[in-house]
């Protein structure tokens, strides 16, 4: 992890603390961090809380029902052709609401040139989202019962050249899903299951739909993740595609991943990740790190 990903996230962390610290007028009433360790999970790719490609129910922070909580996050995924970067914070509202921003940043590192957009372009992209948890609890009532939420995420291509380029119907789009979690507390496992309503290519950073289809569909995303112990998780992901580009063919997403908490408010996760084909190299497979600090 580069020392410009370090200062970021020590960045994110400061911001998020002052929102509520001790020392801030407030900042005792609001902060409530009485969640189980690793049960407000790490931060996907595109910002919101649970696994590093899949999205769960769970809502970011450390807070229970009665406070507002907080996250910051530094991802990198570094793959044979690509390098993938992204950085962001979520607000928890009393367990009930999450909003996220992040940014991604893709290097095309030596496939800028072979795509004849320059050695080491940089292809952005801001994503904002809100998620609602409306039904159930992850650990507590009914133990069939899971945490259900649902979400929305905004996403702005910020090189809308590129996209147009490859075929995308358009540079900016909007994600629609539903998720249900559960973690069955005595058998020490997670579940978890999202259908995402959505006409992203290679989620949003080639644009949305394209000549091959124009129109959403539903993709699914799937988790289990069992806990070793109290600090560390291990578990595995799968994540559906929409195929919409006659220019590069889009493979499903899955990865393998450890998550490791350092401290009560610092968790550190690493993944081996297959992402198929992305804009037309093939086998992209690799690690993805992750740093998230929580309060």
């Amino acid at each position: 992890m580069t020392n410009k990903m370090i200062r970021t996230i020590a960045t994110c962390a400061v911001a998020v603390w002052s929102l509520y610290s001790p020392a801030s007028a407030h900042g005792e009433a609001l902060r409530n961090g009485g969640k189980l360790l690793l049960t407000n999970g790490v931060t996907t790719v595109e910002g919101s809380s649970g696994g590093g490609l899949a999205t769960w129910s769970i809502i970011a922070g450390k807070e229970t029902g009665n406070g507002i909580g907080a996250s910051g996050h530094v991802t990198v995924a570094e793959l044979p052709d690509y390098r993938l970067q992204n950085h962001g914070l979520a607000i928890g509202l009393f367990d009930r609401v999450e909003l996220s921003y992040a940014r991604q940043n893709l290097d095309t590192r030596d496939m800028g040139a072979a795509l004849g957009l320059g050695q080491g372009y940089m292809i952005n992209q801001d994503i904002f989202g809100a998620k609602l948890r409306i039904a159930g609890d992850l650990v507590y009532g009914d133990p069939l019962m899971p945490q259900i939420a649902i979400g929305v995420q905004h996403k702005r291509n910020l090189d809308g050249n590129v996209t147009g380029a490859v075929g995308a119907a358009d540079s900016d789009g909007t994600d629609y899903y539903v998720s249900a979690t559960k973690l069955f507390l005595s058998h020490s496992l997670l579940a978890n299951a999202t259908v995402r309503y959505t006409d992203a290519n290679q989620g949003g950073l080639l644009g949305f739909g394209g000549d091959r289809n124009a129109d959403k569909s539903l993709q699914f995303e799937g988790s289990l993740a069992y806990q070793l112990s109290r600090k560390l998780v291990i578990g595995g992901e799968y994540r559906t595609k929409p195929d919409n580009l006659s220019f590069a063919r889009e493979d499903d997403w899955f990865d393998a991943f450890a998550a490791f908490a350092i401290t009560r408010n610092l968790t550190v996760t690493a993944a081996y990740a297959d992402l198929g084909s992305v804009a037309t190299a093939d086998n992209q497979r690799g690690a993805l790190f992750s740093l998230q600090a929580a309060f």
